[in-house]
C-alpha cells in the first residue's frame, strides 16, 4: 500500500526534480497529482514513464491526501501549506517560510532523521536552503568524531538557485556578449552575472551580511548543533546547476586528515574524490543529475591546533532541494506513517 501525494510547483525546476526523484526512486505512491499556478494549468509534466496535467493549486483540497512537496515560494506557501495541514497532509516545504519556527523540524535526513517525529505539531517539515544541506552533510560524521567549535565556509553558488529566471539570464548575457548590439542588462542579478562572479545572494542585513550567509549561520545551528560558530561568504557564479562550497572547520580534538578521510568515506550521502592531481577533485559540471554530496582537497590547515579544510560539490536541485524532500518524505514513511 503506497501514499497519495501532491507536488505543488509541479512545472518549476525543482517540482520537475522532485517528480523525477519520486519515480527515480520508486516512492510508494498509490496516486500522485501535480499543482501549479492558475497560469500554469494544464502544463505536462513527467512522472517516470507517465505525463501528469497540472491541477489548480488554488481550488485542490488536500483532504485525503498524505504528503505535499512544495516548491511554490514563501508566499504561496503562506496561503496553502496550512490549508494542506488542516486537511491531514503532511507538508514538506522547500520555501524558507517555516525553517525557523521552532515547532516546525528542519531536516536533512543524513544528519537529523529523528526530527520528522515533530511534525505533529503543525503537520509541516521544512527543507533546508540549498547551500546550507549539501554543508550539514559533510560535517555531521566529522562533528560525530571530534566536535566541531567553528566553521569558515564560502559558497560557489550556481545561478539555477535563484529559479528559472537566474538560468535564463546567464544564458542570454552570454550570447549577448557575443553579438554587438544584443547585450543582455542585468535584472535578476544585481550585476552581469556572465564571466563574472557577484558577493550578494538575498538581501543585505543591518550587520553586512546578506540572508543568504544568515540562513547558513541559522540553519546549521538548528539542524546540527546550536553551539557551533559559523560565518559564510556566499558567492553566485556563472556556473548553471551545482554549488560548491570551500568549508574550513575548527574542531575541539584533533582529527587527523586521513582519518577524516576514511570517516567521509563511509558516511551516508557523500563521496569521496581526492586524489592530488590534476582532475583529482570534483566540479559543480560532475554532479549535476547526481544524488550525492561530493567531497574533495581534504587536508590539514596547519595556521590552528584543530583545523581541516574540504571542498564540497552537489547538484542543488537535487540534495539542495528536490532529493532532500523525497529523502525526508521517504523517513516520514518509515518512521511515521508507515503506510508504504
Amino acid at each position: 500500500m503506497g501514499y497519495r501525494v501532491v507536488v505543488a510547483g509541479a512545472t518549476g525546476n525543482v517540482g520537475r526534480e522532485m517528480l523525477n526523484i519520486l519515480a527515480e526512486r520508486e516512492f510508494p505512491i498509490d496516486e500522485i497529482v501535480a499543482l501549479a499556478s492558475r497560469k500554469s494549468i494544464g502544463t505536462e509534466v513527467s512522472f517516470g514513464e507517465k505525463t501528469l496535467k497540472t491541477k489548480d493549486l488554488d481550488t485542490f483540497d488536500f483532504t485525503g491526501w498524505d504528503i505535499a512537496l512544495f516548491a511554490v515560494g514563501s508566499e504561496a506557501t503562506k496561503t496553502y501549506a496550512p490549508k494542506a495541514a488542516a486537511a491531514g497532509c503532511v507538508v514538506i516545504d522547500n520555501s524558507s517560510l517555516y525553517r525557523y519556527d521552532p515547532a516546525v523540524p528542519l531536516v536533512v535526513p543524513e544528519v537529523n532523521a529523528e526530527a520528522v517525529d515533530g511534525y505533529t505539531k503543525k503537520m509541516i517539515i521544512a527543507n533546508p536552503n540549498c547551500s546550507t544541506a549539501q554543508m550539514v552533510v559533510a560535517l555531521k560524521p566529522l562533528h560525530d568524531r571530534a566536535k566541531i567549535k567553528r566553521v569558515v565556509v564560502s559558497t560557489y553558488q550556481s545561478v539555477s538557485g535563484a529559479g528559472k529566471e537566474g538560468i535564463d539570464e546567464l544564458w542570454d548575457q552570454t550570447k549577448g556578449l557575443y553579438v554587438p548590439g544584443q547585450e543582455v542588462a542585468p535584472s535578476k542579478f544585481s550585476k552581469q552575472i556572465a564571466f563574472n562572479v557577484i558577493p550578494h545572494i538575498d538581501v543585505f542585513l543591518d550587520d553586512g551580511s546578506t540572508k543568504e550567509e544568515w540562513k547558513m549561520v541559522a540553519e546549521t545551528k538548528k539542524i546540527l548543533d546550536k553551539d557551533i560558530r559559523v560565518t559564510a561568504t556566499c558567492v553566485r557564479v556563472p556556473v548553471f546547476v551545482g554549488h560548491s562550497e570551500s568549508i574550513n572547520i575548527e574542531f575541539e580534538d584533533f582529527l587527523d586528515e586521513h582519518e577524516a578521510r576514511d570517516i567521509l568515506r563511509e558516511a551516508p550521502g557523500i563521496l569521496v574524490v581526492d586524489k592530488r592531481e590534476a582532475g583529482g577533485y570534483v566540479t559543480p559540471i560532475e554532479c549535476v543529475g547526481e544524488y550525492a554530496t561530493y567531497i574533495s582537497r581534504i587536508r590539514q590547515d596547519s595556521t590552528i591546533d584543530n583545523g581541516l579544510n574540504l571542498w564540497c560539490v552537489s547538484d542543488n536541485l537535487r540534495k539542495g532541494a528536490a532529493l532532500n524532500a523525497v529523502q525526508i518524505a521517504e523517513v516520514l514513511g518509515k518512521r511515521c506513517l508507515k503506510k508504504g
